[in-house]
């Protein structure tokens, strides 16, 4: 390979590695290949190229994140020797000017499985059967379910970043390429391209799992990888792609299709009916009807062919799924500790537990609820296959109209030429004239604004209708009324008990009496409630929300710590709902297990053992989400927002900042600040004793007064754009 793009040839890098020559090129990064200079040792240079564009703060906090990741590539590469091995990190001054971060990677020799399996097709090679795809994949399989086990997910499995490095049919190691390093660039990519589109997501269509061509199915994560791994098995049983189609609403559709599900046996592939059945959950559309681990996955095939658990690994471990893709939801009496006032005969919405709050309104519909899930991840894109072997990659713009009445998010996308970057020897290189279909929703060219501060996410400028129409919805939450809110940034988690506690113990923040106060509480409830207050012990729940805290303690947090404030209800509602109108953060699918921290059977069950005579605890959905209380923050990425803030709903209310009022229909207001004043605040969301669905709409509202203290109300900051 000849050119030499960010000109680094012949140069020395850290005063250590000799850059020897071009290897490869994607569109992240080019990969060198050097040699140390001390140990005299063939290295992998990769050298990122998108932080151009960046400010200076972001582009700190990005380089910080990237030693983060590194290190993380670094431990698991250690654990597995399936992982590509990260040497060492650094950043290097480019000709032109730029710092750009760069990786050293153990060097390879060898070629891709892509190339294996294109060679092999150009000869006329027999595929491999299904024992023979086990055994080949084997190390990747386990490598991607160590990551999985820390809840990490590669999100760009596919079989040009599986290297086989040795005699594909004899003595051989594969090593997995590329995991998750490249997130942090892609990032910076983002960044850039927000300037003239308002947005960017790119994935690889060709190993697409349905999440990432229809967002409202839910975010991506562990099991994104279940899905791509299994068209990559297929493929290796197939000889050519599992996924059929030249274009990508073509590829949208196969992988969207219930109907035709891309398994060994829709292909005629001879496989026993356990094998067939274990495909049929890896690749089913749903998330949550999936296998949520490769580890999960594999040792299903390996008990089907009766192979043994495989290592490192037991049944138990792996806790093979069997998902119902439905299950009920009953009406249920609300959780303790929240006065309800009295509303019309019509209604039976019942509290959520919290205290004092008001409620006017029928009662929600009740129905069942599938498990589906939400949001969604940017990883490399690719077309088909070209006949010489090669393929050209396929970038992705998200828009906000629908790409052929197939993809839920609109794109605007350009197909052209190029090959992933690779941490090996072999990458092959392929030029093509662009084709370019523009979005007709792309935003004018504007400056990029500040970057928000760590911790926290952009919200840009939007429009949206606040409150609801649905005569199914509380009076409070209607009408729904124009607003119109400038560019604001959000956090991307609820505030934790180890942040409160470092405000405090920095003078900052009042020293946190972490008990539970509301009018009429009992000296029952406080026994019962007061120890699940995250205040009362930081050790064990220093990443669970903080709770029990009052409005003006949330205040002041904001203020001294994140220099901002609460956001407003209207801030707080377009977060967690996006301007489509969806249902819930997630979309319109109700709560289900593995969305939100809601009231499970583990909350039932506590509840049990410890009752409130004044407010029994009833389940949201029947299956147990892991948490009879609190959850750490974020432990629940598939039920995060358009906007990627997680445990809008669930876990704990928020306070937000605006007096509790009517709404009034009228012409669009520009950032309102509700009323001027009043005796209650607003507060947003749901908790994890929540037994209502109903709660969980973005557009639910209730009211407490600003001294209330409650086991299931926390708070997130804002800070004006």
């Amino acid at each position: 390979m000849e050119s030499d793009p960010l000109h680094l040839v012949g140069t020395t890098i850290a005063d250590k590695y000799a850059v020897d020559s071009v290897v490869g090129e994607g569109g992240f990064a080019v990969v060198y290949r050097a040699t140390h200079s001390v140990w005299k040792r063939p290295v992998a240079l990769k050298v990122f190229k998108a932080l151009g564009d960046v400010s200076h703060e972001r582009r700190q906090q990005l380089l910080d994140d990237f030693v983060r990741e590194g290190a993380l590539l670094a431990e698991l590469s250690e654990r597995s020797a399936a992982i590509v091995q990260a040497r060492d990190i650094g950043t290097v001054v480019l000709p032109q000017g730029d710092e750009v971060p760069f990786m050293v990677l153990e060097w390879l020799d060898g070629e891709t499985l892509e190339d294996v399996l294109a060679r092999e097709s150009r000869a006329g090679v027999t595929p491999r059967g299904i024992e023979q795809t086990i055994e080949l994949l084997g190390p990747v399989a386990e490598a991607l379910a160590l990551a999985h086990q820390k809840g990490i997910a590669h999100r760009d499995v596919k079989p040009g970043n599986v290297f086989v490095v040795g005699d594909v049919d004899g003595e051989h190691k594969v090593k997995l390429l590329d995991f998750g390093i490249a997130k942090v660039v892609q990032e910076a990519q983002k960044e850039g391209f927000r300037k003239t589109s308002g947005g960017h997501t790119s994935f690889t269509p060709l190993y697409g799992a349905p999440e990432q061509f229809d967002r409202n199915l839910g975010a991506t994560g562990p099991w994104t990888d279940v899905f791509a791994f299994a068209l990559v098995m297929v493929e290796v049983m197939l000889g050519r792609e599992a996924l059929v189609g030249d274009n990508l609403a073509q590829l949208a559709f196969s992988a969207l299709d219930e109907k035709r599900r891309p398994t060994p046996g829709s292909y005629g592939i001879l496989v026993s009916d356990q094998i067939e059945a274990a495909f049929r959950i890896a690749l089913a559309v749903r998330p949550d009807d999936r296998y949520q681990n490769v580890g999960e996955l594999w040792v299903a095939l390996r008990a089907a062919l009766s192979m043994g658990p495989p290592s490192g690994f037991t049944l138990a471990s792996a806790q093979l799924r069997r998902v119902a893709p439905v299950s009920s939801i009953r009406g249920m009496p609300p959780p303790s500790g929240l006065k309800v006032t009295p509303p019309p005969a019509s209604a039976t919405a019942q509290s959520p537990g919290l205290g004092p709050v008001s409620v006017v309104g029928p009662a929600p519909q009740l129905g069942a609820a599938a498990t589906i899930v939400d949001s969604a991840v940017d990883v490399n894109a690719r077309t088909a296959r070209a006949e010489s072997g090669s393929r050209a990659k396929l970038f992705v713009a998200a828009g906000v109209v629908a790409l052929l009445a197939v993809v839920g998010a609109g794109v605007g996308l350009k197909l052209r030429g190029s090959s992933g970057a690779a941490g090996g020897a072999t990458t092959t290189v392929t030029s093509a004239s662009a084709v370019t279909i523009t979005s007709a929703s792309a935003a004018p060219s504007a400056a990029l604004a500040p970057a928000c501060p760590k911790g926290m996410l952009e919200v840009a400028a939007g429009d949206y209708f606040m409150g609801s129409d649905d005569p199914k919805t509380n009076k409070d939450e209607r009408p729904a009324h124009p607003v119109k809110l400038g560019r604001y940034c959000l956090d991307e988690f609820e505030v934790t008990a180890r942040e409160y506690k470092a405000c405090s113990d920095g003078g900052h923040c009042k020293r946190l009496v972490a008990t539970n106060e509301w009018e009429g509480i009992t000296a029952r409830q406080r026994k019962l409630y007061d120890p699940i207050c995250t205040g009362n012990d930081y050790a064990a729940f220093a990443d669970h929300p903080i709770n029990c805290v009052d409005f003006e303690a949330a205040e002041t947090f904001c203020r001294e710590v994140r220099g901002g404030r609460l956001p407003t209800e209207a801030e707080w509602e377009y977060a967690a709902r996006g301007s489509d109108g969806r249902v819930y953060p997630w979309g319109d699918a109700p709560p289900a297990p593995g969305l939100l921290n809601a009231c499970g059977s583990e909350c039932v069950a506590w509840g049990r053992k410890n009752p409130d005579p004044d407010g029994p605890l009833a389940a949201m959905y029947k299956s147990d989400d892991g948490f009879a209380h609190t959850s750490p923050a974020g432990s629940f990425p598939r039920g995060q927002t358009s906007h990627g803030m997680k445990d809008m709903v669930g876990n704990v209310w928020e306070w937000v900042s605006d007096y509790y009022g009517p709404y009034s229909a009228g012409t669009k207001v520009s950032d309102p600040k509700g009323p001027e004043k009043g005796d209650e605040r607003v507060i947003r969301g749901g908790a994890w004793n929540g037994g209502d669905p109903a709660w969980l709409r973005p557009s639910f509202r209730f009211s407490a007064p600003p001294s209330m203290k409650s086991h299931g109300i926390g708070f997130r900051c804002a800070k004006s754009g």
